[in-house]
């Protein structure tokens, strides 16, 4: 099996992938665990409806199975979370998904939580999983930059949206922290907490995170 973590994007897109990728770089170290990251080549180009989310959990499904003997850990890349459940039941090693690690990530760094996200539409099914979660009593609240996946690749545009919505969250809903809320969002983290002044949680690289401890401390799961 090896100390193989082996990471999914959920949808089509290599493009988004490729930003996974590089945005876990900080996470290798020499010796350490390799962080493989994987393109469902059946998903949809971007995960952005509840229909989308149901739709990718058979083949994330299939494709964990037919990782299983070569991951220690596994990753779900997609900040809906999808099938994160069914996978868990698929595989006896670790599973997160990257809404679960970044939210719980974020709430051991401020008090109120405040989420970017991409799209208004996606607001109530985030709420299902908010209360999913447990979490209600910490959630500041949720602005959505108003671009969809494949939209986020143009830099300027996407950044000043996502200074945009982190201010609102600051200043209307009094965020104290915030959580990005896409797997393709980690090149802008560093700027959105010198502009803001707020820590703020790329969720894919708190999952990774939170796998490798995982991995290395060889926890059980359920």
């Amino acid at each position: 099996m090896g100390n193989r973590i082996a990471v999914i994007n959920p949808n089509s897109s290599t493009t988004v992938t490729d930003d996974i990728d590089r945005a876990l770089e900080p996470l290798r170290t020499s010796g350490g665990e390799t962080i493989d990251c994987l393109t469902l080549a059946d998903g949809p180009p971007g995960i952005e409806s509840q229909t989308d989310v149901d739709g990718v959990v058979m083949p994330l499904c299939d494709l964990v199975k037919a990782q299983d003997n070569t991951a220690a850990a596994f990753v779900i890349a997609c900040f809906s979370d999808p099938g994160l459940h069914a996978v868990r039941e698929t595989t006896d090693k670790p599973v997160f998904g990257i809404a679960e690690s970044g939210l719980l990530t974020a709430m051991t760094l401020g008090d109120r939580v405040g989420l970017i996200a991409i799209l208004a539409s996606g607001a109530a099914r985030h709420a299902r999983y908010i209360r999913a979660l447990g979490i209600e009593s910490r959630f500041a609240g949720e602005a959505a930059v108003g671009l969809g996946v494949t939209e986020l690749a143009d830099e300027a545009r996407t950044l000043a949206r996502m200074i945009e919505t982190g201010q609102q969250l600051r200043d209307d809903h009094g965020a104290n922290v915030l959580v990005m809320g896409c797997a393709g969002m980690a090149r802008y983290r560093g700027t959105l907490e010198d502009t803001l002044g707020l820590p703020v949680v790329d969720p894919t690289q708190a999952a990774v995170g939170m796998a490798i401890s995982a991995v290395r401390l060889g926890y059980r799961t359920t």
